[in-house]
């Protein structure tokens, strides 16, 4: 692609805009060298790169590059022997690291999501740390030889400190001597020429001996090296030259260990710069909002709200253009200022950011082809030096071009014709349009003769467009329109000027019939075309209003899927639950009852009503809301004698005897009481309790004892403790179904042993709240009195 093309259409700036994003000198000289390519696939290629590095972008926030420096110069000097500087050396080492960390992050990147050019980019990066690794032990942070170089260099040093230390003391002990401050134009030591000095009045030089190595601009202070550290100095002097030597056999080694990893570290430095380059183009496609273009080698072009990249966001109108499938080549008419020169500049800088390789600012979708030149005559280009006028200036272009082109080129011509006779220009326009055309080559040009209108509508594979003109404001839109001829309006924009009437008819009778009938059919067109955009919009807007309710509706029904979903596993994992708690549940009521079997232990009426109702417990309950409805359905029937009840505060059931007043006597198995009838809830109704009253259970092997009168004390003297627990453990029962709140156990004094293994079986007992050693008037020691639940 000739440089002429890439200055005329600007893709130079593109190009300085795209070296200020690479992070390294290395990227920025390959993106000082990119120029667009006219092979298809080493364009995809490209922009492939570009779309894996736009991907790390935007869920990395780009790549690291830090330390990466372009250490070429360096690599030659070493490998033709030169010893190498310590900031050089730490460069290519902090290089080689930069590298290395570059290639781990692509490839971690990779796992996550697929880059598999730049993951191939990465892999042939070396990974050689010998000479990177030596370099960070002898040099540090500060490009400075640390001591730890060399034993050799380490011991001078060393050395060379204690030197100085010992100078200073000496000269430190003299500037403190009162004979000698008062020579002295301060009290310091300082160093000139590497040799450390005492600052001297000009007059007390006489009285000093040693050497004068400089002295203060105004000549009244003297800086002199005493006799008494001459010798200190001149060892310093040596201890530093031996240093200098340590230190330059040190960086020559480097420098030779430098130059035998030369060769793979100049690839790496390739790859480096091309990595860099690669993620440059990406974070240019951010902040342009470029995106990726579907390539061809067809000749098919289109462009979807495609904008030039160089005018700003809010001041460009987006650009929609179609070239290369129903029609190779687009005339478009308007006025001046129009944009015409600009969708022109459009269509060929997108093309040539295309082909090299970088994202377009278009919408998704946009299709973009490889042509093998791109060919633009845009501008006024009159010499003055070469005595070509404007029309000379354009024909010598369009010679060049029509001699260069081929069918798989793209020519965008600015004005064709322009700068002669209007007669002439209009036929030559037309002569190389029709040139143009027959060799296949895709075409824009633009022109203000109304001839290459009725050319384009006349001509197969050509078609009309114009810049539209908002007739009320008297300015264009910067719109263009495909397939509709541009009007000159100037009728029109002289009378909204305020041109008489009779001025203007009288210019419409000079202008010939076909001339008012290609305008008025093109108003026409052009009222045409606003109907139908105007219901494409509605029908559009109806379109996606549509979208965004079926969308709506699908994320409702999917929401609901979902709620559903949760609530049956909800459901069903309650009901494993449930079920999983009853089998325990009955397991282990199962196990009671068989232990008390095996144990021979007498089963009472009041525990099998317990066993009874654990029983039912275990059956999955219904939710708050289905139990309340229930309960109050059940409590809203009158109850009457008969009915099978359950006594709310007690969760037991009963069978109603009577109902006096808003009380009901209620049997309670072997017992009978007294419930206030909010208390009770009917289970099952006297009819219903009537046809399942003969079936009555009778459990065998129960022998009940209990007394018809309950006492408030019971006597165990003369028992031993089984006994005794037995006779409680009835006792305490029946006086709990009597409601008793207190009772006594009357055990008597004795060892204590009886009374000890009674108050060791109450702590055990369910029903007893608390119990007490009898007070005096209760019987003493010989009494437990019992608080019963």
């Amino acid at each position: 692609m000739e440089g002429k093309i890439l200055k005329t259409l600007e893709f130079h700036k593109i190009k300085d805009t795209l070296v200020g994003r690479a992070a390294t000198n290395l990227g920025k000289n390959k993106a000082e060298a990119i120029l667009p390519s006219s092979n298809l696939s080493e364009v995809k290629l490209r922009l492939q790169a570009t779309d894996e590095a736009a991907a790390i972008d935007r869920l990395k926030g780009g790549a690291p590059f830090g330390g990466i420096r372009d250490v070429h110069s360096a690599l030659r000097r070493s490998v033709l022997g030169g010893t190498l500087s310590p900031a050089e050396l730490l460069d290519i080492a902090n290089t080689s690291q930069g590298g290395r960390r570059l290639k781990r992050f692509l490839e971690i990147a990779h796992t996550e999501h697929a880059i598999p050019l730049l993951k191939e980019l990465a892999g042939q990066i070396s990974d050689d740390k010998l000479a990177e690794t030596r370099i960070l032990e002898c040099i540090d942070e500060a490009a400075h030889v640390m001591d730890t170089a060399s034993p050799e260099l380490n011991r001078t040093r060393q050395e060379l400190r204690n030197g100085e230390g010992r100078v200073r003391e000496r000269l430190e002990q003299m500037i403190r001597t009162p004979s000698i401050q008062k020579m002295l134009q301060e009290n310091l030591v300082t160093i000139r020429g590497e040799r450390y000095v005492i600052p001297v009045k000009a007059e007390y030089r006489s009285h000093f001996g040693g050497i004068v190595h400089d002295q203060s601009a105004s000549g009244a202070t003297m800086y002199i090296e005493p006799e008494a550290v001459v010798q200190m100095n001149n060892r310093l002097r040596e201890l530093r030259m031996k240093e200098e030597r340590e230190v330059e056999k040190i960086l020559m080694a480097l420098s030779d260990m430098v130059a035998e990893v030369a060769e793979p570290m100049e690839i790496n430095l390739g790859i480096l710069g091309e990595l860099d380059f690669i993620f440059a183009k990406a974070v240019l496609a951010r902040e342009m909002k470029a995106t990726l273009p579907i390539m061809n080698d067809r000749g098919f072009l289109k462009l979807k709200k495609g904008r030039h990249p160089l005018l700003g966001k809010q001041a460009v109108v987006p650009l929609d253009v179609e070239l290369g499938n129903n029609y190779t080549a687009i005339i478009i008419t308007g006025p001046n200022t129009g944009g015409k020169t600009v969708s022109l500049k459009t269509i060929g800088l997108l093309s040539l950011m295309a082909m090299s390789g970088l994202f377009v600012p278009v919408e998704d979708g946009s299709q973009m082809c490889v042509f093998d030149h791109i060919y633009a005559d845009i501008g006024d280009e009159q010499s003055i030096e070469q005595n070509l006028s404007t029309f000379s200036s354009h024909m010598t272009n369009i010679v060049s071009i029509l001699k260069g082109m081929t069918p798989k080129s793209l020519v965008l011509l600015d004005e064709v014709g322009a700068g002669t006779d209007p007669a002439e220009g209009s036929a030559l326009a037309i002569a190389i349009l029709e040139h143009i055309h027959a060799m296949g080559s895709r075409l824009v040009a633009t022109t203000h003769y109304s001839e290459l209108k009725a050319y384009a509508y006349d001509k197969k594979g050509v078609i009309n467009a114009s810049m539209e003109f908002d007739i009320n404001t008297l300015s264009p839109t910067y719109r263009l329109l495909v397939g509709v001829p541009g009007r000159s309006n100037a009728f029109a924009i002289a009378e909204r000027l305020g041109l008489s009437r009779q001025v203007i008819d009288h210019a419409r009778g000079q202008v010939g019939e076909d001339d008012q009938r290609v305008e008025s059919m093109i108003a026409i067109l052009e009222e045409n075309r606003l109907a139908a955009e105007a219901e494409r919009n509605t029908a559009e807007q109806l379109r996606r209003e549509l979208e965004a309710s079926l969308g709506k509706l699908n994320d409702e029904r999917q929401r609901f899927e979902e709620e559903r979903s949760r609530m049956l596993e909800k459901a069903e994992q309650s009901a494993v639950a449930a079920v999983a708690k009853a089998r325990h549940e009955a397991e282990e009521i199962i196990a009671d009852l068989r232990r008390m079997a095996l144990e021979g232990v007498r089963v009472k009426e009041h525990e099998l009503i317990d066993v009874r109702r654990r029983l039912d417990q275990t059956a999955p309950t219904l939710s708050t809301r289905s139990v309340a409805g229930k309960s109050s359905a059940k409590k809203s029937r009158s109850i009457e004698a008969g009915d099978e009840v359950l006594v709310i505060n007690l969760g037991k059931k009963g069978h109603i005897v009577e109902i006096s007043g808003g009380e009901a006597v209620v049997q309670l198995g072997i017992m009978k009481m007294k419930v206030d009838l909010k208390n009770l809830e009917v289970i099952k109704t006297s009819a219903n309790a009537a046809k399942q009253q003969p079936r009555q259970q009778v459990v065998t092997g129960l022998k009940r004892t209990r007394d018809d009168n309950p006492r408030l004390e019971i006597d165990l003297r003369g028992k031993n403790i089984e006994e005794s627990i037995i006779e409680v453990d009835r006792y305490l029962d029946e006086s709990f179904l009597s409601n008793f709140h207190q009772v006594s156990i009357i055990h008597g004094k004795g060892t204590g042993a009886l009374r000890a293994g009674i108050q060791d079986y109450l702590r055990r007992n369910r029903h007893v709240k608390s119990f007490r050693i009898g007070a005096h008037n209760e019987g003493g020691d010989g009494v437990t009195v019992v608080e019963l639940e």
